[in-house]
């Protein structure tokens, strides 16, 4: 996998074409900067869909969460983390909590999130997949392209070079 053009780099080339999420993520994987297609899911506190998600082919997207910012339970783990890597996604964005954190930062997968949280999500099967979600500033439509690294986290409705 190549490395992603810096997003400062994107910022100054792309101005009026990127969206910028505000800086309240933490980097947790293992993996400080990946790139892809955006594929998403919408849930609240049930990582049913997540779940789902991260168990099918990756083909190198990245999953973007809306968790509704919840921080009262995690939303993603070592078990879905590994599931991820195995399935060839490159990347997780969470608007939400994490856990298992030592173990996610051992993985070759790039996850943000707003923070930890030891408590496992409810699993009620409830949420939506593949649907435009929007938080931090910016709309995340699934086919759009991410972009993370150190500085940040862009986005653009394809890739850029």
């Amino acid at each position: 996998m190549t490395t992603p053009k810096p997003t400062a780099d994107l910022c100054d080339a792309h101005a009026d074409a990127v969206q910028v999420c505000e800086p309240v993520f933490h980097a947790f994987g293992g993996r400080s900067a990946f790139s892809g297609p955006i594929s998403t899911v919408r849930c609240f506190e049930d990582n049913s869909r997540i779940k789902e998600a991260v168990e099918s082919a990756g083909e190198g997207r990245v999953l973007v969460v809306d968790g509704g910012g919840s921080r009262r339970r995690a939303l993603f783990g070592g078990n879905l983390g590994s599931a991820a890597v195995k399935n060839g996604w490159v990347g997780v964005i969470i608007h939400g909590c994490i856990r298992d954190s030592g173990e996610i930062a051992q993985m070759n997968l790039g996850v943000r999130a707003l923070g930890t949280m030891p408590l496992r999500s409810e699993k009620r099967g409830e949420g939506e997949r593949d649907v435009s979600v929007r938080f931090a500033g910016a709309t995340f439509r699934p086919g759009d392209h991410v972009y993370v690294d150190e500085d940040g986290i862009v986005v653009s409705h394809g890739p850029l070079g």
